[in-house]
């Protein structure tokens, strides 16, 4: 294991494992930005047994770690969240390059959002850690007796923190700040596609003052990695963001092992529009949503659901705001829609759009590729006159497309928003806020908008159903990254 202090070499980027930049068994491979489809860097193929090695530097350093004042702990964090604001625009440029995000996208809601979230668990308030006391009267066999009891929050130990592509920077700080808060450790296993920035990230923790091993990034293209990554006995805990499928492979894992899991998976989020809604900002949530980051969102409200007095004007100007949204290069300032991750993934894009045009959708804006030149383009896509069975009603296509289904009394609107394997976050539009508010609670979703698309960042965020297990965000998230253990004594 190499000792060689920094985290570039010429071929490439190394590891971060228990403290050190580490040459990767397996090599290098090109990140391709998606916008130019040039080679921008080249990212480390670590081997199972590198990344057995950076679950055991964690083990190694959760006991001191976990025994380090929460205060100092903090005030790492913080530093942490300085350096990243710091630094934000060479790390908006590198995760523009890996990604093909917008300009304000790479720098506001990537790393300006990592730096916040770091920003937010250096500063958690005693409420948060606080479990209510207990106090049970009955001792055992109905003898009267008055016990104590405490509940104290403890980390979990070990995490695996398993990242998407479609935010290398947001998504990995919101697993590693509040599990590093609670006492945990971590080993990070980046998306393969865009990598390098949550090294950047390993680097400004580093530079914080974060002790050997409690920060370990371990990545690469074959699928042993995350697999090792999972299966370590050093771990005892997953936070997975990514694919259902992917996702219920690791619960598989999990089980043998007995590790708590936190998954954030797909979406198919539907948006139930009412005839009395709003329909100028129905339409601007929805279109300004699904089309945000190219549709590489899995919160997008991508089933919209219109009752028939609405239907024809929403299908109107719904495809009118997909029309006007702007397409092309992410640096270019009035580009709204940039590139999707990868040539496949724009072939897969497409092949749903050609899928729904064979199922008896009707195309009414987007459907075709809107550049021959470089960068993995798809136009933002409406595809009207769906039904429920559909597979692009019913699968998550990942890409700016989405489908209206109408719909005519409210009973009917609920249960074709139920009828879905996801339930990650759904939308509710009604000029009737009682009405609003009374659909909202018959949604299975995790998460529901009432006339927004906004987030409250301080909300329990997860899934229903294969939409995921667990919450995080917020004070959820201490929670996510803790067990909760009694301590009872004789009143």
């Amino acid at each position: 294991m190499s000792s060689e202090v920094g985290p570039q070499v010429a071929g490439g980027q190394r590891l971060f494992v228990g403290g050190e930049w580490v040459e990767p068994d397996g090599g290098h491979y090109a990140v391709v930005d998606p916008a130019t489809e040039e080679t921008v860097g080249w990212a480390p193929e670590a081997s199972r047994g590198q990344v057995f090695a950076a679950a055991a530097a964690a083990r190694d350093a959760f006991g001191p770690w976990s025994r380090t004042p929460p205060e100092e702990r903090a005030a790492i964090l913080g530093r942490a969240a300085d350096l990243i604001r710091g630094r934000l625009v060479s790390y908006a440029e590198l995760a523009q390059a890996e990604t093909g995000a917008t300009t304000g996208t790479a720098r506001g809601m990537q790393v300006g959002v990592a730096a916040a979230r770091f920003r937010r668990y250096a500063t958690v308030e005693p409420a948060e850690w606080a479990i209510a006391p207990q106090v049970n009267e009955a001792g055992p066999f109905g003898r009267a007796a008055v016990m104590g009891a405490i509940a104290v929050r403890q980390p979990v130990g070990v995490v695996t923190c398993i990242t998407s592509y479609n935010n290398p920077w947001a998504n990995p700080a919101g697993k590693i700040a509040p599990a590093l808060a609670m006492g945990n450790t971590v080993v990070v296993k980046p998306a393969p596609q865009d990598p390098l920035s949550v090294y950047r990230m390993a680097e400004a923790l580093e530079a914080a003052g974060v002790p050997r091993g409690v920060v370990n990034v371990v990545n690469g293209q074959s699928v042993e990695v995350g697999e090792a990554a999972v299966e370590s006995p050093d771990v005892d805990m997953v936070s997975f963001t990514g694919s259902t499928a992917v996702g219920q492979r690791i619960a598989e894992v999990c089980g043998r092992g007995m590790k708590r899991q936190l998954m954030e998976l797909g979406g198919k989020g539907a948006a139930v529009v009412f005839d009395d809604a709003d329909l100028a900002s129905a339409v601007s949530g929805i279109g300004t949503t699904f089309s945000f980051y190219s549709g590489q969102i899995c919160t997008a409200p991508t089933r919209v659901l219109a009752q028939r007095g609405v239907y024809d004007r929403l299908v109107e100007q719904l495809a009118g705001y997909a029309r006007a949204l702007k397409v092309g290069d992410p640096r270019s300032p009035d580009t709204v829609v940039g590139p999707v991750i990868s040539a496949a993934h724009r072939e897969r894009v497409e092949s749903y759009v050609e899928l729904g045009r064979k199922e008896g959708a009707v195309v009414v804006a987007g459907g075709e590729r809107p550049s021959d030149g470089p960068g993995f383009l798809v136009a933002p896509t409406v595809l009207a006159d769906c039904a429920a069975e559909m597979r692009v009603v019913r699968e998550e296509i990942f890409g700016p497309v989405v489908v209206v289904v109408p719909f005519d009394e409210e009973e009917e609107g609920i249960a074709l928003a139920n009828d879905s394997d996801y339930g990650l976050i759904d939308y509710v539009w009604s000029g009737d806020v009682a009405r609003a508010f009374r659909v909202a609670r018959l949604l299975r979703a995790g998460g529901v908008g009432v006339n927004t698309v906004g987030r409250n960042m301080e909300a329990p965020f997860g899934g229903f159903k294969r939409s995921g297990v667990g919450r995080d965000v917020g004070s959820y998230a201490l929670h996510a990254y803790s067990e909760v253990q009694a301590i009872v004594w004789p009143g």
